[in-house]
């Protein structure tokens, strides 16, 4: 291991015992995705002794233009899985274990435990406020990233009595109010960059080398090369408000409120249904495209533009890539008081994946099995 580490030992500022706190440490990853994979990368090559995964999506064609652990043999494989399986060929003397589950209230505390650092890969709020509020509970350090078409931006949370991710954004924003990279798009290399910074913050953090971006947010614009530092505070009323309900964080359950939770369908027990009038609110360029059904296109920024093309007498599913923008479709069309609207648990990618495995003939509206 003495060559495989040999430009980071004869650095005078970490040497071979800068080079032991690394090969120690223990950092878990959560998402696999754009940020995750760069993240991933360059920690196991510097040789973080333990690496956790966690992901429970698929590798699907659309993230090749960024998530550089993934390539053609990897499509519709677990993400962390794959991300493990490329990572052990960089680095086969430390240990990584694959999460292929999705993060929940139930099992984060028990995952935090097990690890020294926790590095934010993810791309929505609810994930972020349950990761921020899971390592303030289990005093765990929190590297932070995101990213937004051409923009990005890192920092430290939760380290060394520093503020965390609530002290910046006391509530997360409404439901389908920010879009994720799936739906708006975003610059190839953004995430790669941004994932960089926080892998860098993690060495950093490991070491106590230079300076963290604890009680900083750095802003980055990839179209102009510009950077600008904010100062975060800590509130320690907001700390608190979390840390006391700390005993009953496990049975917190991240979901809609109730009149939308009653517009939520499966895709699995509607199929057999007649009268249905599917409709897809992405944007036009977004794949995969769902042909085995006859679907409706209309974007959620023209919704309320083409009303015309709802049939009201029909039961109206909306869709869209993971249930954000359909369940704000629903919402939309609740105000108007357009009834028997409903949102797909299911993004475009489980529709078209639970198709293929049936036979979908709508002649006699049944489903039958391939086998």
């Amino acid at each position: 291991m003495t060559n495989r580490y040999n430009r980071h030992t004869i650095l005078s500022e970490i040497g071979q015992n800068g080079q032991d706190k690394i090969s120690n440490t223990k950092v878990l990853v959560i998402g696999a995705g754009g940020l995750g994979c760069p993240i991933l990368q360059y920690l196991a090559a510097a040789g973080v002794g333990t690496l956790g995964i966690v992901d429970f999506d698929v590798v699907d064609i659309s993230n090749l233009q960024r998530q550089i652990l993934f390539g053609t043999s990897t499509l519709g494989k677990n993400k962390a899985k794959a991300a493990k399986a490329r990572l052990e060929d960089l680095n086969g003397d430390i240990s990584i274990i694959a999460y292929a589950e999705k993060l929940t209230h139930q099992n984060a505390l028990n995952l935090f435990e097990q690890y020294d650092i926790i590095v934010d890969g993810t791309d929505n709020f609810e994930t972020r406020y349950l990761v921020n509020d899971a390592c303030l509970i289990t005093n765990k350090p929190l590297v932070f990233g995101a990213i937004y078409k051409f923009e990005g931006q890192v920092s430290v949370f939760n380290y060394k009595n520093g503020p965390s991710y609530r002290c910046l954004f006391p509530e997360a924003p409404k439901q389908g109010s920010v879009p994720n990279c799936s739906e708006i798009g975003v610059l190839g290399v953004l995430p790669g960059i941004i994932g960089t910074m926080q892998a860098n913050e993690v060495l950093k953090i490991i070491l106590e080398l230079g300076n963290t971006l604890s009680g900083k947010l750095l802003c980055y614009n990839a179209l102009t090369l510009q950077n600008s530092i904010l100062k975060i505070s800590r509130s320690e009323e907001i700390i608190q408000s979390v840390l006391k309900d700390k005993d009953i964080f496990h049975k917190k359950v991240v979901n809609f409120n109730c009149e939308i939770d009653s517009a939520l369908i499966s895709i699995e027990s509607i199929l057999s249904e007649e009268n249905i009038q599917f409709i897809d609110v992405r944007e036009p360029h977004e794949e995969p495209k769902v042909e085995s059904l006859d679907v409706t296109s209309i974007p959620l920024s023209e919704l309320e533009k083409n009303l015309s093309k709802i049939d009201s007498t029909k039961k109206k599913i909306f869709f869209c890539q993971s249930g954000i923008r359909s369940i704000r479709a629903v919402e939309l069309l609740q105000e108007l008081d357009i009834q028997n609207c409903f949102s797909l648990k299911e993004g475009a990618l489980e529709i078209k994946n639970i198709i293929s495995n049936r036979h979908y003939d709508r002649g006699k509206t049944e489903i039958i099995s391939s086998k």
